[in-house]
């Protein structure tokens, strides 16, 4: 894509890897880089160090927990799970229904609606973020107190919103949908093995274990959410999609000298000169060690989120066989050459596509054999081999049933396209009530309940794989035979819009030789592909 005049959201740009990509892109005059990150305060420092070099570059910044609706997007995690009104509207966010209201107000949907980017690089942390808050110590505390007889909603609720999976489905729905909405061209992901690069022998890090559950759980969302990339790639209406995944440390920001912090909060100088007893030294209350009031002060070398090293420590974990060094400016320098179209070989999307084993040549000749055989054992044996309902949800078996019955009422797609609704929909009850029984039997044995044409009456088996769910007909579009009017229609339209299509009489490998032919028998797969391709944008982009 053309970088000069794009905007640019940069999600956790005011970080290491953030603010290299920022220094470089300005390289390219963007109209605009937006910085986000989590605190106010790590954005303003951003934009104050982007500003002096931006010339004439808008520099904007943004801050909050884009996992978040934007209302609740500041607060911190600990007030969040003591409030039962936030807690409660965010386990509904995670693990409820898609809905559209929750959507919109999420935070980063709101920040792509209002920038709309022409470029996402995304240097969140999101393995970290959404595994480590560890679900299993949570499982086993909640466990132990429905063992004892004790559990609670909250506890539930928070337990809940430790599962990393649903918070990661429902990040990825928001970045889907709100890239959509903004048209943004491209869509970059800093990505993360877990390990630095290592193994499952991988000494650092919650060493208790080689590795720890928690860091598995790290690395198990971080590979996730690079097959959620995957399909966002193949997904028609979806930006360019690549995932750069840095296997080593990421140093440095700078080398100084001053006050350590961990986690946020300046270590202070504790002392203790007296020996204490091992058997009180670490009970509740116990004392004998001086706080000094002072901040313990150092050389460190600033290594971005994992925060700051000492010389031994940086030196252990950068050495050759350790994690070892990659610099957070050759991840800038591979992503623009990737957004640009010059490809690195660095691209994780890329190279699932060239490793992953896709449709062949040998498929396709075979599907052609079987499609025979299936159809010379259909007359054989007198029958009439249409959905069995193992893909569930049963939409596609509904629209091969009702395209079944429509090839047995009308000759071609075209006849059914000057159909009237009412008698066809008189004609098709006829059909599945007396004439078809065994077509009627079928339906009803896989599940899916008949909507006679008035709507309001069914015929039904002992099994229903959608139920109503208080929606009563209006749940019939998911998974109902629909003999009324009103869906008749509806195939009535799409004959008439494969009547009206305008294929050539072409013969070359440009025709399309998968299109319906509408002055030909009805046949219910390709009336299922149609709808699929042209009322979903459910085709397949990539081989």
């Amino acid at each position: 894509m053309e970088l000069r005049n794009s905007t640019v959201l940069l999600l956790g740009g005011s970080g290491l890897v953030g603010m290299a990509v920022a220094r470089r892109l300005l390289d390219f005059a963007p109209r605009q880089i937006v910085v986000s990150g989590l605190t106010r305060d790590e954005v303003v420092a951003a934009l104050r160090e982007l500003e002096a070099v931006a010339g004439d570059v808008t520099i904007d910044g943004v801050w909050g927990n884009i996992f978040l609706p934007a209302d609740l997007a500041e607060q911190p995690r600990a007030a969040l799970l003591s409030d039962p009104v936030a807690r409660r509207r965010i386990v509904d966010d995670y693990l409820g229904p898609f809905a559209r209201t929750p959507l919109e107000e999420n935070l980063l949907y709101t920040w792509l609606v209002r920038f709309m980017p022409d470029l996402v690089v995304d240097c969140v942390n999101t393995a970290t973020a959404v595994a480590y808050q560890d679900g299993h110590a949570s499982a086993l505390s909640l466990l132990h107190a429905a063992d004892a007889g004790t559990v609670d909603r909250e506890q539930v609720e928070r337990h809940l919103l430790t599962l990393p999976l649903p918070q990661l489905i429902r990040h990825m729905e928001v970045v889907f949908e709100g890239m959509r909405r903004a048209g943004t061209q491209a869509y970059v992901k800093i990505g993360t093995s877990g390990t630095g690069g290592m193994g499952l022998n991988i000494p650092y890090t919650h060493s208790e274990q080689k590795p720890s559950r928690t860091l598995m759980s790290k690395s198990a969302v971080a590979g996730a959410q690079s097959i959620f990339l995957f399909l966002l790639g193949r997904t028609p209406g979806a930006p360019a999609t690549i995932e750069i995944k840095p296997t080593a440390a990421i140093a440095w920001k700078e080398i100084g000298y001053g006050a350590i912090r961990r986690a946020g909060r300046t270590i202070e100088v504790v002392d203790c000169e007296t020996p204490l007893p091992l058997a009180t030294a670490f009970a509740e209350g116990a004392s004998g060690w001086t706080c000094s009031g002072e901040p313990l002060e150092n050389v460190f070398i600033n290594v971005g989120e994992n925060g700051v090293f000492a010389r031994d420590e940086f030196e252990t974990v950068s050495a050759l066989g350790q994690m070892e060094l990659v610099t957070p400016e050759e991840i800038a320098e591979t992503l623009v050459m990737e957004v640009q179209g010059r490809p690195t070989g660095r691209d994780i999307v890329a190279a699932l596509d060239g490793a992953t084993l896709g449709p062949t040549y040998r498929g396709g000749y075979l599907r052609s054999v079987a499609v025979a055989g299936l159809r010379e054992l259909e007359a054989t044996r007198g029958v009439r081999s249409v959905a069995f309902e193992m893909l569930g949800p049963p939409r596609l078996t509904k629209l091969l049933y009702e395209g079944h019955m429509l090839s047995l009422l009308f000759a071609s797609v075209r006849a059914l396209s000057h159909a009237d609704a009412t008698r066809a929909a008189h004609d098709a009850e006829e059909l599945l009530r007396e004439r078809e029984h065994v077509l009627r039997r079928q339906i009803l044995s896989v599940g899916l309940p008949i909507l006679l044409s008035d709507g309001a009456s069914v015929l039904r088996g002992s099994a229903v794989v959608v139920t109503p769910d208080g929606r009563g007909a209006d749940i019939a579009p998911r998974g109902w035979v629909d003999l009324r009017p009103s869906n008749l229609e509806l195939w009535i339209r799409r004959a008439a819009s494969i009547s009206a299509e305008v294929h050539g009489v072409s013969t070359g490998s440009g025709a399309q030789w998968n299109a319906v032919n509408a002055d030909g028998p009805i046949e219910p797969s390709r009336m299922a592909v149609w709808v699929f391709e042209h009322e979903d944008g459910g085709f397949r982009v990539k081989r």
